[in-house]
């Protein structure tokens, strides 16, 4: 069974910077994608940045410039580092990752951005 758990979420002033993390654990044969999700109060689910295998990687417009994604495929861990916090950033965050075919979400975790 597959795993992904989040964390790094919290509370932060505008202008500031977070770090979320995301681990994979279980019977784990492939990855081919992991990326980050945020869904805000009464909005959809959108898509903030993601890494494929090959190592390319893509952002939402919102977030070019101040969110870089990164992974350690050791460790089977993406990395969320969101700099210049603004509060229409503020969202649960999630996690999802394309493992043995299959596609899996974490829990989540709450970012809030104060101003």
């Amino acid at each position: 069974q597959v795993q992904l758990v989040e964390s790094g979420g919290g509370l932060v002033q505008a202008g500031g910077s977070l770090r979320l993390s995301c681990a994979a654990s279980g019977s784990i044969s492939s990855i081919n994608y992991m990326g980050w999700y945020r869904q805000a109060p009464g909005t959809q689910r959108e898509s903030v940045a993601r890494i494929f295998s090959g190592g390319n990687t893509d952002y939402a417009d919102s977030v070019k410039g101040r969110f870089t994604a990164s992974r350690d495929n050791a460790e089977n861990t993406v990395y969320l580092q969101m700099n210049g916090l603004k509060t229409e950033d503020t969202a649960v965050y999630y996690c999802r990752a394309i493992i043995n075919s299959a596609s899996y979400w974490g829990q989540g975790t709450q970012v809030t951005v104060s101003s």
